[in-house]
């Protein structure tokens, strides 16, 4: 792997290839002797004695071998490791607190292909590390220092048990019971596959599963979030009140209403807003949401009298958002949603509960309460092979942008996005109508690609 190693969701590459087991070791003792050296494990559980890590992974075959790699590299550090075997990313973050670990480890790459994994660290609490501490982690990998010997090296003890636990949380967070619904879950042969639909019946749904037999190699293959298609057929045709998708580590999730709907993560995150404001717990009431969520969904939040903060896209930055402002709801379009009070980061099961709960609650089908929403007409352009840097500086394309927001209005919206990664501009367009954004859209784009190749 080249360049900075942690993304904006930890350490992802090709198992075996960018992310090997030399690797996922030299970063556990990393992160053991970064965390160590700043005093956190000692000043954060007020005692002496060795620090706890717990350690999760979705069902890939290489988490087997990066989570042995993970395990060593930190009782080789002198930490004590709970292995809490296959579990939602959301679990492990949410065990981190409850257990009151120093550290938590996540071994999953979410809605990738089998052959990819990552390593996702969670500090004390539950959150995600802060950029500062994983650029010391990078600093400090292949650093000589004196490991403790004899006595002093950390101990390993498996703690499957502890899934229960989180599970227990989820259903104690939850306004009601799910008694007499037929929903069917999608686990994306992934980390949800087992605690998905234990949760849902102890909460007293009727529960139909797909995707929920994972052999290691078809984690995300043609089923979870990303493919809805096989979910939809199959609550049409069991007359199932809704569906929920998740993707392959559980971190969020997609609905699908009786008729055969696609509820999307802002739709999602407006009936639950709601059903928060009418509770009197939505913070502020205000919902922490990315730029690429849709004006829709903005348009139906001041309706109800409610307020929007927009940020970058990245749930991490949602979730930046909400801690230093005292906000405690937010998510992406994608199906990432935070419940603050419930949830350090991004929990599909939390959130699948919640909506589920809604449902039964307010009486009144998803498919209603999803039309609370109206969705304007998306476009989105991938213009490959330009300079990021020319669209930034463009006085062209900044005029044809202004052009197209006055013809628009209140209407509609732009957004021109350069790729975090790839040389490429992304170019994105609401309009009232699919006809109308995907001409502006082709416009933009031709812009892009005349003033910034």
């Amino acid at each position: 792997m080249t360049g900075r190693l942690f993304g904006t969701d930890g350490v992802r590459g090709v198992a075996g290839r960018d992310l090997t087991a030399e690797l996922a070791m030299d970063l556990s003792v990393a992160a053991a002797h970064v965390l160590g050296d700043a005093g956190a494990f000692e000043s954060s559980v007020g005692r002496r004695g060795r620090p706890v890590a717990v350690v999760g992974r979705d069902p890939r075959a290489s988490g087997e071998f990066l989570e042995a790699a993970v395990v060593a590299g930190l009782a080789s550090s002198g930490v004590d490791v709970l292995r809490l075997g296959v579990l939602p990313t959301p679990a492990v973050a949410h065990l981190t607190s409850a257990l009151g670990a120093d550290l938590g480890v996540m071994l999953s790459a979410s809605h990738n292909p089998a052959p990819d994994n990552g390593i996702k660290f969670f500090a004390r609490g539950g959150f995600k590390l802060p950029d500062a501490v994983e650029n010391d982690i990078e600093q400090r990998l292949g650093e000589k220092w004196n490991r403790p010997v004899g006595a002093a090296v950390g101990r390993v003890r498996d703690a499957f048990g502890e899934a229960d636990r989180y599970v227990s949380h989820l259903l104690t967070s939850l306004p009601g019971r799910l008694d007499g619904m037929r929903v069917v879950l999608d686990c994306a042969h992934g980390a949800a596959h087992m605690v998905a639909p234990e949760a849902l019946l102890r909460a007293g749904a009727v529960v139909e599963t797909i995707g929920a037999s994972p052999d290691g190699l078809n984690i995300n293959e043609g089923v979870g979030s990303t493919h809805l298609d096989g979910l939809r057929a199959a609550v049409v045709e069991s007359g199932a009140d809704a569906g929920i998708a998740y993707d392959g580590d559980a971190d969020r999730c997609l609905a699908i209403t009786s008729s055969g709907q696609v509820v999307d993560g802002d739709q999602i995150m407006l009936v639950l807003a709601l059903a928060m404001h009418d509770a009197g717990t939505l913070a502020k009431d205000t919902v922490v949401a990315t730029v690429m969520s849709n004006l829709g969904f903005k348009l139906a939040l001041r309706k109800a009298g409610l307020g929007m903060v927009e940020t970058a896209v990245g749930d991490r930055y949602v979730l930046e958002a909400m801690r230093e402002n005292g906000y405690n709801f937010g998510g992406e379009q994608s199906g990432h949603v935070v419940m603050l009070d419930h949830a350090t980061t991004g929990d599909g099961l939390l959130t699948s509960l919640h909506l589920l709960a809604q449902v039964t609650r307010s009486g009144r089908p998803l498919d209603e309460l999803a039309s609370a929403m109206s969705r304007l007409p998306q476009v989105l352009v991938n213009v490959r092979d330009v300079s990021k840097a020319k669209a930034a500086a463009s006085g062209e394309l900044a005029a044809a942008v202004a052009e197209v927001e006055r013809s628009l209005g209140d209407t509609g919206r732009v957004l021109i996005r350069p790729s975090g990664t790839e040389p490429m501009v992304r170019v994105m367009v609401e309009a009232e109508s699919e006809e109308e954004a995907e001409r502006l859209a082709g416009h933009l784009a031709e812009v892009v690609r005349r003033t910034c190749g």
